[in-house]
């Protein structure tokens, strides 16, 4: 598209022909190792910074369930005005004139002057002046993205700026494409292994709630621990599945009043070799998910079951999710027993590390309860 206000024209930094295409082949080649947007897109958003006049690049991803486009990675400046921290909040909505265009454009849009065009209505208000935008498309053909590159001076983008980020948008529009795909489809199975431990908790009524509680309390500890987004997400598919196999135990002793007798305790004990194999079954589910069901009974001391794994020989996992599943046990009231209080709840975990519980683990469970309890409201603490 010819440059609309071409006002003055800047220096772009790409340099020589061999060395844009070097650099062209070079971010083509992280972003199509990328796992995730984040990881493959961030690093060409900071080299078009570095290699053009742009001072501020970003990348805007469809949010479905309101239509909006919303910031999923950024570099550089951004502008320091109202509207942009609105549009930060906010995300820009699908109706935005230069998105509008952006749909029925194969090729990006180069703006020196983002007054001069009715396509970039509102970007002279963020404090944006000239403008490059790419769109991203799904295999069908909607606009689910949009790059952008932006100066607060005029610009006329160059050849060579044009040409790198073209190259590398079209690049990360296939990403983009690839990785929104599986996270659809990502989202639609965890949707599905959380319907099928909460049809669980329906047959198991005095379990209402569990699985929800005990997932989102294992994904908090993990964050204190660092673990990254991937690994959290194989924890939750794990934890929504972690007593499936009790689908095997039969109403008498899943839903027997009283103490289990010795060859009961055996049976319900098997519900774990049970939900592994149901779990074998789901042939997505990856390794750290099934050391969730498979280890959250052992225990530290070796005393535990199905295997009777000891010490760090039980996946982190596994002994992380432990953890989680007898505190929300203790905290919550049973035909058996009444609700322990927290406190209670959390001196039983002490009085437990080194024999039940990891040691070092039981230190950052105990510390993330006793921070969320000082923070929450004195009716709730």
């Amino acid at each position: 598209m010819t440059q609309s206000g071409l006002g003055t024209p800047g220096a772009s930094r790409t340099g020589s022909d061999h060395g844009l295409a070097g650099r062209i082949v070079h971010l083509a080649q992280l972003a199509l190792r990328a796992q995730d947007l984040s990881s493959g897109i961030v690093p060409t958003l900071e080299a078009l910074i570095t290699d053009t006049a742009a001072v501020g690049s970003a990348y805007f991803h469809l949010e479905a369930q309101d239509l909006t486009f919303r910031v999923q990675a950024a570099a550089g400046e951004l502008p320091d005005t109202p509207a942009m921290q609105a549009i930060a909040t906010h995300g820009l909505p699908s109706g935005t004139p230069l998105l509008e265009a952006l749909r029925l454009s194969p090729a990006p849009l180069f703006f020196a002057d983002t007054a001069a065009s009715g396509i970039t209505a509102g970007f002279p208000e963020l404090g944006v002046v000239s403008l490059a935008a790419a769109p991203v498309l799904s295999p069908t053909g909607e606009l689910i993205g949009a790059f952008l590159m932006h100066t607060f001076t005029p610009h006329l983008w160059q050849p060579d700026e044009q040409t790198l980020f073209g190259s590398v948008s079209a690049t990360l529009a296939t990403l983009a494409g690839r990785l929104t795909a599986e996270q659809q489809a990502r989202e639609a199975r965890e949707a599905a292994l959380r319907a099928l431990g909460l049809a669980l908790e329906t047959r198991d009524r005095e379990t209402q709630g569990h699985t929800d509680r005990v997932t989102a309390l294992a994904e908090r500890v993990a964050r204190r621990l660092n673990w990254p987004e991937e690994r959290l997400h194989t924890l939750r598919w794990g934890a929504y599945l972690h007593d499936i196999g009790k689908i095997a135990v039969p109403d008498s002793i899943l839903l027997k009043r009283g103490t289990l007798d010795d060859a009961e305790r055996l049976e319900m004990q098997e519900h774990v070799r049970e939900g592994l194999r149901f779990a074998l079954a789901l042939s997505f589910l990856p390794p750290q998910a099934l050391h969730v069901i498979r280890d959250h009974h052992e225990r530290w001391d070796g005393r535990g079951y199905p295997h009777g794994t000891r010490g760090e020989a039980i996946s982190e996992e596994g002994r992380v999710f432990a953890l989680c599943d007898v505190y929300d046990a203790l905290t919550s009231e049973r035909p058996y027993k009444p609700a322990w209080t927290a406190g209670a709840a959390l001196a039983e975990l002490r009085a437990q590390t080194g024999r039940q519980f990891d040691p070092a683990l039981v230190s950052v469970f105990v510390d993330l309860i006793e921070s969320e309890l000082a923070d929450a409201p004195l009716d709730v603490a």
